[in-house]
């Protein structure tokens, strides 16, 4: 498991823990019952506080992400597949805003975007 934390990000340390292991048991690199690094070991391996580290899985098992053990340590819960779909859906929704912003800032119609999806969708 891999976890980059960028220190002049404008986002929470837990926030980037956070979205970075959602983003890698989604993407199923973090497979169903894998165990993750205990609390500890993450914060030592990242140089932070333990307390910030327990807040990130902490979010991640009141999404759903992960489980505990009492005494074994963090789980990757079993793949929720309507929690995924839900959240592609709504990162899908965050893109068609900015698509709808930049359409505007263009002067696109409905139309023109509508033809672009069906020209990208006739490339593949």
């Amino acid at each position: 498991m891999t976890i980059l934390i960028d220190n002049r990000s404008g986002q929470p340390i837990y926030e980037q823990i956070f979205s970075q292991i959602k983003a890698q048991i989604i993407g199923g690199s973090l497979e169903e019952d894998q165990p993750l690094p205990s609390i500890r070991s993450l914060a030592k391996d990242l140089r932070i506080s333990v307390i910030t580290t327990k807040r990130a899985y902490d979010e991640l098992e009141n999404a759903g992400f992960i489980y505990t053990v009492a005494g074994k340590g963090c789980f990757v819960a079993a793949r929720n597949t309507e929690l995924i779909r839900e959240e592609h859906l709504r990162q899908l929704e965050e893109h068609l805003t900015e698509v709808r912003r930049l359409a505007g800032l263009c002067g696109l119609s409905r139309q023109d975007i509508n033809d672009m999806l069906n020209i990208l969708e006739d490339e593949t």
